[in-house]
């Protein structure tokens, strides 16, 4: 199927494949923290999501390694692929920490978490849909996903310092300090895929 389409089309298929498969593991978290009625289900979804993810990216790089013309810098092609690779990394490695650390009921904060990781997996999934077209389109999302990063390290900052003010237990008190963290930290990934992307538009302008 690849081989009719042109060069150009190859990688930016499988990106936005990549990207689709993303923002199904974020709903998924999402759900899994709001509803908590399931969570081992979910997370074994999330588990099948992220390795899918993973064969994303072996033909990604594959492509790579076997194409000699390449619609953007091979090193922005590797470097955008790892970056997607590690969203779906930490919304996995979110989901397990529930699981790990038997949380009976999530917080607020965990859910709004959640909630900005789903909106910073969907504005990566925006830019990385406009590569190969109007490359202004994919600034404006890039922005967006820096504005929600800096959401997610507030709500996280907050969720901390309440934790150390209410918190008496000092093992919940390590679970959630963790937990929070991991969350966050995904936002983080998005905030890389969205620094790469920039990049490329620097680069292709």
């Amino acid at each position: 199927m690849f081989g009719l389409i042109p060069k150009e089309e190859k990688f930016f298929a499988l990106f936005k494949d990549m990207t689709a498969n993303i923002i199904e593991g974020a709903k998924l978290l999402k759900d899994m923290i709001d509803n908590y009625d399931d969570p081992q289900g979910m997370q074994k979804r999330i588990k099948d999501v992220e390795h899918k993810g993973d064969h994303i990216t072996h033909d990604i790089i594959q492509k790579l390694n076997k194409s000699f013309v390449t619609p953007l810098d091979r090193e922005d092609i590797y470097a955008l692929s790892a970056a997607l690779d590690d969203i779906l990394d930490l919304i996995d490695a979110s989901s397990q920490r529930f699981i790990m650390y038997n949380v009976e009921k999530p917080t607020p904060e965990a859910k709004e978490l959640a909630f900005i990781i789903l909106k910073s997996c969907e504005a990566v999934a925006k830019a990385v849909a406009q590569l190969g077209g109007k490359f202004e389109h994919i600034a404006e999302s890039c922005v967006e996903v820096n504005a929600l990063e800096n959401e997610a390290d507030r709500v996280c900052r907050e969720a901390i310092s309440r934790l150390f003010d209410e918190e008496k237990d000092p093992i919940q008190l390590i679970k959630w300090k963790e937990i929070y963290e991991t969350l966050e930290r995904a936002t983080d990934k998005c905030e890389d895929a969205a620094n790469i992307l920039e990049s490329v538009v620097v680069k292709n302008a």
